[in-house]
């Protein structure tokens, strides 16, 4: 147990010596992905409007804070329906995974937040695709990816299946 110990800890001693995990995401480098994976429509850095996929996304940095939010517009808060709200409530447990539903200036929104510094290219396209998705699948599955987390309901009905 001891051996385990002390590889876990020379494990982090050597990363955080080398860096071993550290992806040191910025706002240039940002830029860099976004313009390689969309169509830029407008922006600066740490403020950018894109199209990805054909629909219009906003990705925004603070670096000094280490945040950065990737957005897309859904429909305006007024127009939701009535159980469209509890649905988006639980699709942010079930179903939404990284990317979430949100209301912002009046609008429902389909978001992702997280540090800047730690994300990898592969992340960041995989953020707006989540993105995307999720904002697509309002209304119908509202799910960011084809992966759910298993609810309550979808436990039982596998426990009544084998009884």
């Amino acid at each position: 147990m001891m051996k385990i110990y002390l590889f876990i800890l020379f494990f982090f001693f050597l990363n955080s010596q080398t860096g071993l995990f550290a992806q040191d995401l910025n706002n240039k480098e940002l830029g860099k992905i976004l313009v390689s994976e969309s169509v830029i429509a407008d922006g600066e850095l740490g403020n950018w409007h894109c199209v990805f996929k054909e629909i219009p996304i906003f990705v925004l940095t603070d670096e000094s804070a280490n945040r950065l939010r990737i957005f897309t517009p859904i429909l305006e808060e007024k127009e939701l329906k009535i159980g469209q709200m509890k649905a988006m409530l639980e699709a942010n447990f079930n179903s939404a995974l990284d990317a979430k539903y949100s209301l912002y200036e009046g609008f429902v929104i389909s978001v992702f937040t997280h540090p800047l510094r730690e994300l990898s290219k592969e992340q960041v396209v995989n953020a707006m695709e989540q993105v995307i998705n999720l904002s697509n699948t309002f209304g119908s599955t509202y799910s960011s990816l084809n992966a759910h987390f298993s609810t309550k309901k979808s436990i039982e009905k596998k426990v009544l299946k084998k009884s």
